[in-house]
């Protein structure tokens, strides 16, 4: 019997994948919470809106998840959003006192723009000019104004980081987080000839790809082949998609495909201790013994290192290693349309000293009614303690983004809902190093043979799409060593 901790995405994701191995069995998830999901909430108003409290859309190149939308028998419930809509071309940044939007096609690439006042093709020749530097890891903000320049990593790379993780590119590792530019860098000593060298390996490859197809090599193939749903997305050019309803449907949806299939969902269910034997493995859940072959954890990297911290200190240490940031998300609904501008939404630079991360303009990605605007703001991060550490009520938080949303966007009138949502230790940060904490990770886990698969935000990506692949990969890695 295996045991699965956290009925999250990922948790999920190791049931599902998990179905098919006859070791394994019977499954059996663990949730410490009321609910399933994790960080994926839909919270739907009485009017009918949905506020977004984590995801709420996927890029349309993450083929693993449009495959398992596909399987889940929610294709229906699409919805693509195309490269020429608003929401995909139109991302700013507000640098400066002004909203900048970001290029988004060859001429804004070859022609001067406002926020960095002077042409992305200028990045190139500081690209040509830069020295290449061995080293095993360095912070992003380091790599990218080595290669680029401060301007880019100040203002366009930062933002960017903050939005997508709420992170500091000054403590973020540039090999975790830029990993291909980052390889090609050390491999190359330049990005842009790097990625034209690597254009012309892939040519000279394309045979052997082709021969790949005639293999009898089933997991790799169709792990490469994208589903009708994936093909659909490419061929009408999707820039993301999100779902009718809320993007919680994914976990709910999932659930309920496990459950039907055997996989025992206990919520309410904590586990406080991990204890593994030559012949089980002991959890503490809720104060009783229960007695697994083998264990996937999809918990945070810090809340399993606490668990297991005194049959195997070291590992425990190096999990505890990884940390985490706190996000405030806050939602509001307007009763009309007061976007002065179409796009998916604005991220604020941290050198700008505002305690806002950015602005989601809901209602412009994703339409719910064509009479009223939804945003979300984003604030904290790493930058939580500075701004919100002595004062984070939820009337401090709502007033602090209302103020915000009227300075950047210029809209004057009051919101009609709001919801507040404080999200503690939510977002993993892969600060300089990760990667070689990572292989330390493994290694002492392999080396020791304990019956342990580890998925989730807090090793290979945070994104929906890398946990759900780590859920995958987990599955595979820990047969092993189960006992």
């Amino acid at each position: 019997m295996t045991a699965i901790l956290g009925a999250g995405i990922s948790g999920l994701s190791a049931a599902y994948y998990a179905l098919g191995n006859t070791r394994m069995a019977p499954l059996v998830i663990l949730e410490a919470s009321n609910r399933v999901g994790g960080w994926i909430r839909s919270i739907k108003q009485s009017d009918g809106t949905i506020f977004e409290t984590g995801p709420r859309v996927m890029r349309a190149n993450t083929y693993n998840v449009l495959n398992l939308i596909e399987e889940l028998g929610l294709s229906s419930k699409i919805i693509p959003i195309k490269v020429n809509h608003p929401a995909a071309k139109n991302r700013y940044i507000y640098a400066d006192n002004v909203l900048h939007c970001l290029p988004n096609n060859l001429k804004g690439i070859i022609t001067k723009n406002t926020l960095l006042n002077r042409s992305l093709s200028s990045i190139l020749w500081n690209d040509f000019k830069a020295k290449k530097i061995l080293t095993d890891d360095e912070s992003i903000s380091s790599f990218v104004e080595r290669r680029f320049g401060k301007d880019v990593s100040e203002k366009m790379i930062a933002p960017i980081l903050c939005g997508i993780c709420g992170g500091d590119i000054h403590k973020l590792s540039a090999k975790s987080f830029m990993t291909n530019l980052f390889e090609i860098e050390q491999k190359y000593g330049s990005v842009f000839m790097g990625f034209i060298q690597q254009k012309f390996s892939d040519i000279l490859n394309n045979k052997n790809k082709i021969e790949l197809k005639n293999t009898n090599d089933t997991d790799t193939i169709l792990h490469n082949t994208p589903s009708i749903l994936a093909q659909r997305a490419k061929r009408e050019a999707w820039s993301t998609w999100g779902l009718e309803g809320g993007f919680e449907q994914l976990p709910q949806t999932l659930a309920e495909n496990i459950m039907k299939r055997g996989v025992n969902i206990k919520i309410k269910h904590k586990c406080e201790k991990i204890i593994f034997n030559k012949d089980c493995v002991e959890l503490i859940i809720n104060g009783k013994v229960e007695k697994y072959s083998s264990i996937i954890s999809s918990l945070s990297a810090k809340s399993l290192a606490n668990l297991i911290q005194e049959q195997h200190p070291k590992l425990s240490k190096e999990l505890h290693s990884i940390p985490t940031v706190t996000m405030i998300v806050v939602n509001f609904q307007f009763s009309k349309n007061v976007l002065p501008i179409e796009a998916f939404g604005v991220l604020i630079p941290p050198k700008e000293e505002i305690p806002i991360l950015g602005i989601i303009f809901d209602s412009c990605a994703l339409p719910q009614n064509s009479k009223m605007t939804v945003l979300t703001v984003m604030m904290g991060g790493a930058w939580f303690e500075k701004y919100f550490g002595k004062c984070s009520s939820e009337e401090h938080l709502k007033m602090v983004a209302i103020k915000y949303v009227n300075k950047l966007l210029c809209i004057n009138e009051d919101p009609k809902i709001c919801n507040v949502s404080i999200l503690k230790d939510c977002i993993p940060q892969y600060v300089i190093g990760h990667a070689q904490r990572l292989t330390r990770i493994h290694d002492y886990i392999s080396a020791h043979k304990i019956p342990l698969g580890l998925c989730g935000s807090s090793y290979h990506g945070v994104g929906v799409s890398h946990v759900i692949l780590s859920a995958k990969e987990a599955v595979s890695s820990i047969n092993q060593y189960m006992i």
